[in-house]
């Protein structure tokens, strides 16, 4: 048998569909390639389905590193481009301190204390005029 047969495939992030919002929500650390397999799965989700709104809640990772804050930014650059805002929900202290020190701003996310806040924040933005697919 190769090694192969031993390796454990990095798992699935669940996207859910809730009305007109994607919600994503990361559990423990993510494997590179499951970030870049998130980062196309809400690419393609929020282009076939019209959603107007991403939240990925963090509060379940304990460490967001260099490459996982530039994912995050570029699913915000993504879903923007596709008239979809973007959210991060449930950041930790830690977490924020650490952005900071290594000088990562995220371009194009905005954050909220918790995954109801974040829904909140996007349902103000549809409401407002200039928000996201607003028909005149």
């Amino acid at each position: 048998m190769t090694d192969d047969f031993y390796r454990v495939p990095p798992p699935h992030v669940p996207v859910l569909r809730l009305g007109d919002v994607l919600l994503v929500t990361l559990q423990g650390d993510l494997h590179d390639s499951t970030a870049q397999q998130l980062q196309e799965e809400i690419g393609e989700t929020v282009a076939s389905s019209g959603v107007t709104g991403v939240v990925i809640d963090i509060s379940g990772v304990e460490i967001v590193d260099s490459f996982l804050a530039r994912t995050l930014a570029e699913i915000a650059a993504n879903s923007s481009l596709l008239a979809a805002r973007t959210v991060v929900a449930g950041m930790r202290p830690a977490v924020a301190i650490t952005l900071v020190e290594l000088g990562l701003t995220l371009p194009g996310l905005r954050t909220a204390l918790n995954t109801e806040a974040a829904m909140d924040l996007l349902a103000a933005d549809t409401h407002r005029p200039g928000g996201p697919r607003e028909h005149r």
